[in-house]
């Protein structure tokens, strides 16, 4: 309440200057033809009092009641009423200063006073320009409303898809710590040589997945290391096995990408891969060119009853979804003897 009583009274002088600007421009303007200043005051006066009033009855009562809520019947028929209203006072204005200021004789009264039809087009173009910049500052303000809406909207699906984010990576970062760990425990248990150089490369993976994570972004060349110690793990639980073809193309430097976006489909083909002739196949290929990522995964496979795509790379398809909107391909080809990922990521 206080703030708008300071709003109010902030406003006061400036319409007060307006006021005075539009008393000076009747006086100046009906002034032609006339030199009696008392009567051109007192004229003045009196008809910018009706154009007061009669702007603040449309800026502050029948624009906002009528017309900004589309009930442009009312607004016109009180629109006519305010006309006739200000036509009879002004007429009453000329029949008085015709009487008292110029003793009835006509000769003698200002040559456009003599015109209620000019008087009543300045007093309606005062209360027309008025309306005017009513209507522009209504306008202004539902734009930056509608602007102050939509933010609030944008961040609220922001932070919404943040934290859908959060909790796919929250989905991942289990599932591939179990495996890692699964694989150190059959290690640990056979009490095999390789076991230190897994717990470092573990070690490594860890302080990836729990710290680096976090970050919207790292360098694809640190993804590319860590999807290397996690290929070496894999390789040392699976022996013999396991046959990993991994090429890389023209790695950018510069580009970055969300950390744990690579590993799941890797992860994905080890876990579902099919053994054949003893061997599990995968081959990778990551290569960028002309600002776009090119990532493909391959593995040996056979085509089960009722097979569906997992779970974990239902997720990385959401979450790509999320980070990348339309700018992303992925597609899964799925055959008698391979299972393939392709992914094209444009920057």
């Amino acid at each position: 309440m206080q703030k708008e009583l300071i709003l109010v009274l902030k406003k006061i002088p400036i319409h007060f200057l307006c006021w005075m600007i539009v008393w000076f421009f009747f006086k100046s303007f009906f002034s032609v033809g006339s030199s009696n200043k008392a009567f051109l005051f007192w004229f003045s006066s009196l008809l910018s009092i009706i154009t007061l009033i009669t702007a603040y009855v449309f800026v502050y009562d029948l624009i906002p009641k009528y017309l900004l809520k589309k009930q442009y019947k009312k607004f016109v028929l009180y629109t006519i009423y305010s006309g006739v209203f200000v036509a009879t006072t002004i007429l009453m204005i000329e029949v008085v200063g015709f009487v008292f200021y110029f003793n009835l004789e006509y000769q003698k009264m200002p040559t456009l006073i003599t015109s209620p039809a000019v008087v009543l087009v300045c007093v309606f173009f005062i209360v027309v320009l008025a309306s005017g910049l009513k209507i522009l500052k209504h306008n202004y303000k539902s734009l930056e409303e509608k602007k102050s809406l939509e933010n609030k909207f944008l961040e609220t699906q922001l932070q919404l898809k943040e934290q859908e984010l959060k909790f796919l990576k929250m989905q991942i970062h289990p599932h591939f710590l179990f495996n890692s760990l699964n694989t150190i425990y059959g290690f640990a248990i056979a009490k095999a040589d390789e076991a230190p150089e897994m717990i470092l490369k573990l070690s490594n993976l860890l302080d990836y997945i729990l710290y680096q994570v976090e970050k919207p972004k790292v360098l694809l060349e640190e993804e590319v290391n860590h999807l290397e110690d996690y290929i070496s793990l894999e390789k040392m639980r699976f022996h013999d096995t396991l046959k990993v073809n991994f090429v890389k193309e023209k790695i950018e430097d510069s580009i970055q990408i969300p950390p744990m976006l690579l590993i799941p489909f890797v992860e994905n083909s080890f876990k579902h891969g099919e053994i054949k002739e003893g061997i599990l196949k995968v081959d990778i290929l990551l290569k960028t060119e002309n600002n776009a990522l090119f990532f493909r995964v391959e593995n040996s496979s056979e085509i089960k009853e009722n097979s569906n795509v997992g779970i974990g790379l239902q997720n990385i398809r959401k979450r790509l979804e999320m980070l990348y909107p339309k700018k992303h391909q992925l597609e899964i080809i799925e055959t008698k003897d391979t299972f393939k990922v392709d992914l094209k990521i444009e920057f």
